[in-house]
């Protein structure tokens, strides 16, 4: 069998999310069929802001059921949260050295709606790819499978488990001389931060 690289969608994922993608040259495969599990990057990221590590999070709907796969879970917009995370991205990295570069690939996500998380995720992660430089093809999962003969990421990269990055290398964040360095944030960070150089980082 293939040597596979699995992998969740996430919204606006951590650093160590395209850590790994770069250093596993195996076919990209993301997972549709899960089970959606509450309370995990699928749904929010950390920016670094003047008052420390901020979580956005995507508000979902909830249906009667408690297992709903996926590639089902929809977006909710019952209150404007789009508008609130590209204010607080904004506000976060408006002085960081790239931010007015990608600013427009990345306004639409939150102009635009979309009605499902996946596909909102997905996007997200062709244009993260792009930006990065990052040349990688995404396939997608045609049934759950419990565990895997592959590299299977789907659990191992979770906002209440230490980082997968391992005494990660500084770089130069808008307030780290108000907190320190701050990281494994969303690769937005980096991006913004470092633009074209962020792909060597990883």
């Amino acid at each position: 069998m293939e040597s596979l690289l699995l992998l969740p969608a996430f919204y606006l994922p951590p650093i160590s999310y395209f850590h790994t993608i770069q250093q596993n040259e195996q076919p990209l495969v993301m997972e549709r069929y899960e089970h959606y599990p509450k309370q995990t990057y699928r749904t929010r990221t950390k920016i670094a802001t003047a008052n420390g590590v901020l979580d956005l999070i995507v508000p979902i709907l909830h249906g009667r059921k408690d297992h709903v796969r996926m590639k089902d879970i929809r977006i909710n917009y019952d209150f404007n949260w789009q508008r609130l995370h590209w204010l607080s991205i904004q506000t976060a990295y408006r002085s960081s050295a790239y931010f007015e570069y990608y600013e427009d690939d990345f306004v639409r996500f939150y102009e635009q709606r979309y009605d499902y998380l996946l596909d909102f995720n997905i996007e997200q992660l062709q244009l993260l790819l792009k930006s990065l430089k990052i040349q990688r093809s995404l396939t997608f999962t045609e049934t759950y499978t419990p565990r895997v003969e592959r590299l299977d990421y789907r659990e191992t990269i979770h906002p209440k488990k230490a980082s997968i990055l391992k005494s990660p290398k500084p770089y130069y964040q808008v307030f780290e001389d108000k907190h320190g360095f701050l990281p494994d944030l969303s690769v937005v960070d980096l991006l913004f931060n470092q633009g074209p150089q962020s792909k060597s980082y990883l």
